[in-house]
This record gives structure tokens, C-alpha cells and sequence, in this order.
């Protein structure tokens, strides 16, 4: 069994920051390369920053240079964070996490039996 809770998302203005946390429950989780994805209405989600069981970090290009992200493993507990700064309202969405798998350099999700959490919405305002 697993459970994915995701918060801290709002609504701020342009250049603010936010940091997103993701409590991920389950064996499934444990040495996962983990990973933060946005729910684009009517396109599939796409990953946003990941980081693998040995701390290797991937963004993707909205990201690059304004997020960072980190994890905090525990026994059948994994924290996952993404610190977001200088947010833009192209930013705006529902940011979900999960597991992720890296083939030849692309990142893809990994669900459990389709499930994911009820994601975190993030609203920037111009």
C-alpha cells in the first residue's frame, strides 16, 4: 500500500517563492528515484525537477536555474521538497510527485498501480 500527500502549494505574486512538500508512504517509495510532475489541463504530465536514491538531480527547463529539489529519506518514508523560486505565472498548475524512471537520459513516471496523490496547486499571479 501506498500514499502520496502533497502540499504547500498557494496562491503568490511573480517573483515569489514556494516550497512544495511531498510525503510519500509505502516500500514502493524506498531507493526510488523520485520526482515532481505538473498536470498541464488537457496534456500529460510532464516532470519537473527529479533526483535519484544517490541524490543525482534532473530539471526539466522551466526549471533550470529557479528550483531545486531535495529528499529526505526515512524508514518507508520518503520526504521529496521543491524549493521554487522566482515564480512566474506560467508556473501556475497542480504539481504532483511520484516515483520516476530515467531511460537514456528522459525521465518518465512511475506509478503504482496508476495511483497518485491529490497533488499541491500553485497559482502566480502577474
Amino acid at each position: 500500500q501506498v500514499q502520496l500527500v502533497e502540499s504547500g502549494g498557494e496562491t503568490v505574486q511573480a517573483g515569489d517563492s514556494l516550497r512544495l512538500s511531498c510525503a510519500a508512504a509505502g516500500i514502493f517509495f524506498s531507493d526510488r528515484t523520485m520526482a515532481w510532475y505538473r498536470q498541464v489541463p488537457g496534456k500529460r504530465r510532464e516532470v519537473v525537477a527529479g533526483i535519484t536514491e544517490t541524490g543525482k538531480r534532473f530539471y526539466g527547463d522551466s526549471a533550470k536555474g529557479r528550483f531545486i529539489i531535495s529528499r529526505d529519506p526515512a524508514k518507508d518514508m520518503q520526504y521529496l521538497y521543491l524549493q521554487m523560486n522566482n515564480l512566474e505565472p506560467e508556473d501556475t498548475d497542480a504539481y504532483y510527485c511520484n516515483a520516476a524512471w530515467v531511460d537514456g537520459g528522459k525521465w518518465f513516471p512511475l506509478d503504482y498501480h496508476g495511483y497518485w496523490g491529490q497533488g499541491t496547486q500553485v497559482t502566480v499571479s502577474s
